[in-house]
């Protein structure tokens, strides 16, 4: 087996990180996920709500992040052990866009907070 160097298994973890997100929670291909849910009703304390569940084991397979993890990871790994120069070029754009998405999520969730105080100095100014 060749080495691998911290770089790419860094970049093979963002990576499988950003597949497994574009399978489990993308809108862009949900059209993937919608064979495989069906639609339940479920009660709430404020009336009926519509859920959707896996119709199937392939979709909770599809649905569960843990699992595709998995399976992402193994793909990305197999690719790139079985051809490498290939395989690079999915695994540098998938790892730049998990990267960034991580990123995004902890400068979205740090404006939040910054709104949120901002607000609460604000009121309690008035």
């Amino acid at each position: 087996m060749e080495h691998v160097s911290w770089m790419t298994y860094i970049m093979l973890i963002l990576a499988s990180y950003r597949l497994t997100h574009l399978i489990v929670f993308d809108k862009i291909t949900e059209f993937i996920r919608r064979p495989f849910m069906k639609k339940i009703q479920v009660q709430t304390e404020n009336g009926t709500k519509s859920k959707e569940v896996p119709a199937s084991m392939f979709g909770y397979l599809l649905k569960c992040y843990w699992c595709a993890g998995i399976w992402s990871a193994i793909f990305l790994g197999g690719l790139y052990f079985l051809f490498p120069k290939v395989a690079f070029i999915l695994i540098l754009i998938l790892s730049i866009a998990g990267g960034q998405s991580i990123l995004e999520t902890f400068v979205g969730v740090n404006i939040k907070k910054v709104d949120y105080y901002s607000h609460q100095i604000n009121h309690k100014e008035k």
